[in-house]
């Protein structure tokens, strides 16, 4: 199954966000919330961003979602800090991070490839509310 690193600028927010996708998922969906400073500030890690990508990591490939601009450059520096082998299966979606990790947990529980799983979070960009 496919893993998914959540990281956004507030802990709070990766968090819930995490604990709402996990609410869509099925059971054993690793949801791995990676956001905010170490010392609780507002921010991005790449060493939090890559401790929660090995941790997501099954084998199957690991979604990375991503709030900000910012938190783009903290996860392709996290990536670049990776092994090559899990590097070549981790993938960065440009997608709404809420929506798409909703969208992308749903996927990864019932066994998409990663491939497929970055195409769902963001065809989330065109989820329509009304």
């Amino acid at each position: 199954m496919v893993g998914i690193v959540v990281v956004s600028h507030s802990a709070k927010v990766a968090e819930g966000i995490c604990e709402l996708a996990g609410q869509m998922a099925s059971a054993g969906q690793k949801l791995i919330p990676a956001g905010g400073m170490a010392d609780g500030a507002i921010g991005t890690d790449a060493y939090r961003i890559l401790a929660a990508i090995e941790e997501a990591n099954t084998g199957d490939g690991v979604l990375v979602m991503v709030d900000l601009g910012s938190a783009v450059l903290s996860a392709e520096l996290a990536l670049d800090l990776l092994d090559e082998t899990v590097k070549n299966q981790a993938a960065i979606a440009d997608a709404p991070i809420l929506e798409g990790t909703v969208a992308a947990a749903v996927a990864a529980s019932i066994g998409q490839p990663l491939v497929s799983v970055v195409q769902t979070a963001e065809g989330a960009r065109e989820l329509r509310k009304r």
